[in-house]
């Protein structure tokens, strides 16, 4: 933690970068093999790997998202650019969110705008999100930028050996709450979102 915040945000930006989201022209128009799409993956997300030997998607995890209908079936085992890009949300929400809850937000879109033709399809659905990105890791800098700060503040009266570590044990635990609540809000809004639907499905059922 020994770091000036200006050269901690310029590492940051740097890891930002190299995470960015996968663009939607870089995702091949033609049909894939699942093995087509296991390797794309791995090359598009390499960068949010932790360790160098973790997997981004393995056939066994797309068999199970099909099975748990996340993802539509594919065509004669061929998957196409909607199907990469529905596997892409389940990459990023998978690691915050249950199956039920990916289930309950990502139905509603494959159902309505999934193949649609005549419409808004998912690409539409992908493009319109991730073009929040930029704006988005701008403020995440600012924030991370400011509990770094304020994290290198504590503990001042404690031994200096000690500070380096509970300095980071500081900016974790800072960054631990922010993610407890803002997964918690997540859940409440997947929460509203099912009882909507619910009630919507029990007065369509009563009429």
């Amino acid at each position: 933690m020994e770091q000036n915040v200006h050269d901690f945000l310029e590492e940051l930006l740097k890891t930002l970068k190299s995470i960015g989201y996968v663009k939607s022209v870089d995702i091949p128009s033609i049909d894939l093999y699942m093995d087509q799409i296991t390797t794309f993956m791995d090359e598009q997300l390499a960068a949010c790997k932790r360790h160098d030997s973790d997997k981004i998607l393995t056939k066994t995890m797309i068999n199970n998202y099909a099975k748990n209908n996340l993802l539509p079936p594919p065509e004669k085992k061929k998957y196409s650019k909607e199907h990469v890009l529905t596997l892409i949300f389940i990459y990023y929400f998978k690691n915050i969110l249950s199956i039920s809850d990916i289930q309950s937000i990502l139905n509603p879109l494959t159902e309505k705008y999934f193949g649609n033709k005549d419409g808004f399809n998912m690409l539409d659905v992908y493009n319109e999100v991730f073009t929040l990105e930029k704006d988005e890791s701008e403020k995440i800098l600012k924030d991370l930028g400011k509990k770094y700060t304020i994290a290198n503040n504590t503990f001042k009266d404690f031994d200096e050996e000690d500070q380096d570590f509970l300095h980071a044990f500081s900016f974790i635990c800072m960054l631990s709450y922010d993610v407890y609540v803002k997964k918690m809000i997540i859940e409440h809004t997947i929460d509203k979102l099912t009882a909507k639907k619910n009630e919507n499905e029990s007065e369509n059922s009563n009429s």
